[in-house]
C-alpha cells in the first residue's frame, strides 16, 4: 500500500462528526497526552507488529490500532529506577520539558503493560524479566488497570528498573479538531522482550492479531481492517524500513516531536478524505 498525497478514505462516522463539528462551528478540544507502542517480533525471514481492535463502544471503536492510552497524573508523579536515556534526553527527542518526558515514557511502558500483558522492566539495567503470565502478574496488572496500584509502586514492590532504552520513539500525532475526545500521541516502536508473549488482557480491545505489517496494509487496503491514519502510515514506515534492525536505525533519525494532525477534506462534489499536516 502506498502513501501518498492522495490522502485517505474517511470512515462515515467521523465524516459526520466533522460535518457537525464544521455547520455548529464548534470549538477544538485540548487534546490529551498519551503514547502507543508498536511491539514488534522476528518471524523466520521478516517480522511482526501486534495490533488490536478496539470495542465498538470506545473512542475509535472498531479500529485496529497499537496498545496505547493517555498520560495519566501517576506517570508524572512516579519515582522509580530507570534505565536507559534520562528524561533530559527524552526531552530533547519529544519535544517537552524532562518531566513530562519521563511522563510519556512511564505512559507508554505502564499501557502496554495494561493492554499487551508485556512488562519492559528487569532486575538491572542490562536484562529483562521474563513470563509475566502467571497470575500474581495478572493480579498485579488488574490492580495497575483499574488505579488501585500505581507503576512506580508495582516496580519498587517487585525491586524492578524501568528499561526506557527499550523504547525507541517514532513520531508524534493530534487527532483532528473535530473529534470531541481528542489526543496528542507520541508513538514508540519496542522488540517483544525474549520470554514474554501478548495476552488479550484488555477490556479495551475485542480482537488482536500479530501480523506482518505489509500484511497489515493489504488487509486494511481490501477492506478487512479499519485504521485511521496514523496507524496506516505507520505501518507503512515500519515496513519500508526492511527487518528489525532497520527499524531501530529508522528510529535514531525520526522527528518524533513535531507534531502530525490529519485534516479531513470536505469537497462540495467529491470524497471526503484525510490529508496529512
Amino acid at each position: 500500500m502506498t502513501i501518498d498525497s492522495a490522502g485517505f478514505a474517511a470512515p462515515a462516522a467521523l465524516v459526520e462528526h466533522a460535518r457537525r463539528f464544521q455547520a455548529e462551528g464548534g470549538t477544538p478540544a485540548t487534546p490529551r497526552v498519551a503514547a502507543t507502542v508498536l511491539l514488534l517480533r522476528p518471524t523466520d525471514a521478516d517480522f511482526e507488529v501486534y495490533v488490536i481492535r478496539r470495542v465498538a463502544a470506545m473512542t475509535f471503536g472498531g479500529m485496529y490500532a497499537f496498545p496505547g492510552g493517555g498520560v495519566d497524573r501517576s506517570d508524572s508523579e512516579a519515582h522509580l529506577d530507570w534505565a536507559g536515556p534520562a528524561p533530559t534526553e527524552w526531552a530533547g527527542r519529544l519535544g517537552v520539558a524532562p518531566d513530562a518526558a519521563q511522563a510519556v515514557v512511564c505512559a507508554a511502558a505502564r499501557e502496554v503493560f495494561e493492554e499487551a500483558g508485556v512488562l519492559l522492566a528487569g532486575p538491572d539495567r542490562e536484562t529483562v524479566v521474563g513470563d509475566v503470565s502467571g497470575d500474581d502478574w495478572e493480579a498485579a496488572r488488574q490492580d495497575l488497570e483499574g488505579r488501585r496500584l500505581g507503576f512506580a509502586a508495582l516496580l519498587a514492590e517487585r525491586q524492578l528498573t524501568l528499561r526506557s532504552d527499550l523504547l525507541l520513539p517514532w513520531s508524534r500525532w493530534i487527532t483532528p479538531e473535530f473529534e470531541p475526545r481528542r489526543f496528542d500521541t507520541y508513538f514508540f516502536v519496542a522488540l517483544l522482550p525474549a520470554g514474554q508473549r501478548t495476552r488479550d488482557v484488555s477490556g479495551e480491545a475485542d480482537h488482536t492479531l500479530w501480523i506482518r505489517p505489509a500484511d497489515a496494509l493489504a488487509r486494511a487496503q481490501a477492506g478487512e481492517l479499519t485504521m485511521l491514519p496514523p496507524t496506516l502510515v505507520t505501518l507503512a514506515q515500519v515496513a519500508a524500513a526492511g527487518d528489525l534492525a532497520g527499524v531501530a536505525r529508522a528510529a535514531a533519525e525520526r522527528d518524533a516531536a513535531t507534531p502530525i494532525t490529519p485534516r479531513l477534506e470536505l469537497p462540495p462534489n467529491g470524497e471526503p478524505r484525510f490529508v496529512l499536516s
